[in-house]
């Protein structure tokens, strides 16, 4: 009798493992608050988050410990985890804080590498194409890339890190903005294109100029001061 054929090494990989389920219910919901379909004011049981990822509630009490410390939401023993609302202190932290880095940041990206030029190349397309998708959530982050990128490029890691530290809010805010003022995704698509072209130039201080126009709109957007 022939001897089997051997097993392909197919055979032997081994299935990925899902995530924990505190790591599920993490994603779950702050996904689900930065993209707003949890709004500021909500209120979230244990049950139906348990319910709506399908697991026990001991992993969603973890996970939302975790989105506690995050600032995200404050839990009310007994009662549940109220999402929590933005606050006009916090996106006038947040853009003070935008400004300060992005325009050095700005002023750093001159004379641009190659590399960086084609990286925000992509990045400005991608941002274009989640537009036609109308996916805001998507071009939430995509916008924010776009910045970050410019950030790295400074080469100044604490200021990178400080700058990854407002990522939640930001996405946070973007989607708001997008909702409220539609006609903004493509302004900030255009604007982009400024600051690249400024980059590109080589002019350092009309990058910093619309770097400041840009952000300076998204505070009055994000305010709801727009008239």
């Amino acid at each position: 009798m022939p001897a089997a054929p051997p097993a392909s090494p197919a055979a032997h990989r081994a299935e990925p493992k899902p995530p924990p389920a505190a790591e599920r219910v993490y994603s779950h919901v702050k996904e689900a608050v930065l993209d707003r379909r949890y709004e500021g004011g909500t209120l979230l049981t244990e049950g139906d988050l348990a319910e709506a990822v399908g697991v026990s509630r001991t992993p969603v009490r973890e996970a939302l410990l975790r989105l506690e410390v995050e600032g995200l939401i404050k839990l009310y023993p007994k009662k549940g985890a109220l999402v929590l609302a933005v606050s006009a202190q916090e996106i006038a932290d947040v853009i003070e804080t935008r400004l300060l880095v992005e325009e050095f940041a700005a002023r750093k990206a001159v004379p641009a590498s190659p590399r960086l030029i084609g990286r925000l190349e992509e990045l400005l397309a991608e941002q274009a194409t989640l537009a036609r998708a109308g996916d805001l959530a998507a071009v939430s982050v995509a916008d924010r890339c776009f910045h970050a990128e410019i950030v790295r490029n400074a080469g100044n890691q604490i200021l990178s890190r400080l700058y990854d530290q407002l990522r939640d809010r930001q996405l946070r805010m973007g989607v708001a903005v997008m909702e409220a003022h539609p006609g903004r995704i493509a302004t900030n698509i255009t604007e982009h294109t400024e600051l690249l072209e400024a980059i590109r130039s080589g002019d350092a201080e009309a990058a910093a100029e619309v770097v400041r126009r840009h952000v300076g709109r998204v505070r009055v957007l994000v305010r709801g001061e727009d008239r």
